[in-house]
């Protein structure tokens, strides 16, 4: 079984590269993020025309989440208990749907925007209300199949920046940003890619400005995070560096992990 996730940055801009990829890709189930589109508006019959269930959470033309899988989806959950919500409106940033036995959570992490705005505070609240409901979830089954994939937007470690001193006074490598992603591994859910891909300048997102990824100025954000049960069921896993590559591409690469 093999399972991907993937910032599309705009579905309906990007759905036939999307869609090519999944083909070429051999994926069972794919979750994306920052779809940018309102349920009614995604372009569902593409990926039925492979074979793929579509289930999408999408309010307007910001964030969005979805889940394809050709092994069948069943569950099907908006958010996760406690998620936040932003200026007391609800935001498409979660989306979870069992896959073949795997509860797999697409997941937007805000953004922060910068380190003194009220986003970056949500950020942290956001990602300790993920921690609290993700541990209980293995607390109530500690054989539970769960992936928690997606844009964390946080780059763990100095090695997933290509320079730490441009991102010094950044969001997404504040301390307390690295805190918070290690307490949702800290809760059992391991990394499960960086195993597999391992040393510095690996990384999933470039900047579309100033020559980013033909540079190597890029950032390690899109993770997958698997419960103990799941985490040892994964044989391989990779980051698709190519499909950042050609025209009109989305500035994150997907992220693919193989289960036994």
């Amino acid at each position: 079984m093999r399972i991907a996730t993937w910032n599309v940055n705009s579905i309906r801009a990007r759905v036939d590269r999307v869609t090519d990829w999944l083909e070429r890709a051999d994926v069972d189930v794919l979750a994306m993020q920052e779809t940018k589109c309102s349920d009614d508006q995604f372009p569902t019959m593409p990926f039925v025309a492979l074979g793929y269930d579509v289930v999408h959470c999408g309010f307007n033309q910001w964030n969005g989440v979805a889940i394809a899988s050709r092994v069948g989806i069943d569950d099907v959950h908006v958010g996760f208990d406690g998620q936040p919500t932003w200026s007391d409106s609800a935001e498409a940033r979660a989306l979870g749907a069992t896959c073949n036995g795997v509860r797999v959570w697409s997941l937007y992490v805000p953004n922060g925007r910068t380190v003194d705005d009220p986003h970056y505070t949500y950020k942290l609240e956001w990602l300790a209300a993920l921690r609290d409901t993700a541990r209980g979830w293995l607390t109530a089954d500690p054989k539970a199949q769960i992936a928690l994939v997606g844009d964390w937007n946080i780059a763990p470690t100095d090695e997933d920046v290509w320079s730490v001193e441009f991102y010094k006074d950044s969001t997404h490598v504040t301390p307390p940003e690295r805190a918070a992603f290690s307490a949702i591994v800290d809760a059992q859910f391991a990394d499960v890619v960086r195993p597999f891909t391992p040393g510095p300048a690996v990384y999933t997102y470039w900047d579309y400005t100033q020559l980013a990824f033909p540079k190597g100025r890029g950032m390690r954000i899109d993770f997958i995070l698997g419960s103990p049960a799941l985490a040892q069921r994964v044989t391989h896993a990779e980051i698709v560096r190519e499909e950042r590559k050609g025209k009109a591409p989305s500035d994150h690469a997907p992220v693919v992990v193989e289960l036994s």
